[in-house]
């Protein structure tokens, strides 16, 4: 109690109340104003302002139209291989000669392409329904190619129509010729499983490699024309490659996604 009321004595005193009272030094209102200004930057570029971003994922370059695996017709032993690698066919052109038990059947293509693979040879024994042949659907050498992007479902729906795609492609060596330029084309909203991508592509194995880590959405890229590259496509170097691109290159495709304001990552 003793100092209770030496402390209300002195608050009492009249030599105290005279004294002014200071609220803040001059440097604690710049501060507080500094501070003040910065939250209201933030807030307004939270509404008004833009982040871009990307999405990476595997890719490969591809016709339009893309391939289809051949399966024999029928089960028994392969006599005559009729066509090669790398040979373009019409529809219906004879591709194998099977013998069977009640003689002897042609396999042909379903449709014109480019026979990209063949899976049989002279010999061999195979059952009714077995892959073949993978034939790539293209009927003349000069079709464009166009760049298949396998990207993870939950980033489909950000994929704008007309998006830059920047395309790192296995075989040109990148800190050399740069990157592969383009724009999305279109994206499929639906996942696909690794036999749908399979039959796109006429090939299993990237069936199983594009769908590892789940069911991706597949994104259509139109690949940038130039009149001066050796290859025909745009590239962020001048010239390029000197040489050529062939369909089934992979590659690794980098899509911008559509821009979003900071303030939506807030919002539920």
């Amino acid at each position: 109690m003793q100092f209770r009321q030496q402390a209300l004595a002195k608050l009492q005193s009249p030599e105290e109340l005279d004294l002014p009272v200071r609220f803040a030094r001059p440097q604690g209102w710049l501060v507080l104003s500094v501070t003040v200004v910065v939250i209201a930057a933030a807030s307004v570029w939270a509404v008004t302002g833009s982040v871009a971003s990307t999405v990476s994922a595997p890719a490969v370059l591809t016709h339009g139209e893309g391939s289809y695996v051949l399966q024999s017709p029928a089960a028994g032993q392969v006599t005559a291989v009729l066509a090669k690698e790398g040979e373009r066919l019409p529809a219906d052109a004879p591709v194998l000669k099977v013998r069977t038990a009640g003689g002897d059947t042609v396999v042909r293509t379903v449709a014109a392409g480019r026979v990209t693979a063949l899976a049989a040879s002279i010999g061999q024994i195979i059952s009714t329904g077995a892959d073949v042949a993978a034939v790539e659907k293209v009927a003349h050498a000069d079709d464009p190619l166009y760049a298949t992007v396998y990207v993870p479902a939950e980033n489909a729906a950000a994929i704008p129509a007309g998006a830059p795609v920047d395309l790192t492609v296995q075989t040109v060596p990148a800190q050399r010729y740069g990157v592969l330029r383009g724009h999305v084309k279109a994206v499929d909203r639906t996942a696909q499983s690794a036999r749908q991508i399979a039959a796109f592509l006429g090939d299993g194995q990237l069936g199983e490699q594009f769908t590892r880590t789940g069911r991706p959405v597949a994104v259509l890229v139109r690949l940038d024309t130039s009149p001066t590259t050796k290859s025909g496509y745009r590239w962020s170097s001048h010239d390029g490659p000197p040489y050529a691109l062939t369909s089934m290159t992979l590659a690794t495709g980098s899509i911008r996604l559509a821009d979003q304001r900071p303030v939506d990552w807030l919002l539920p």
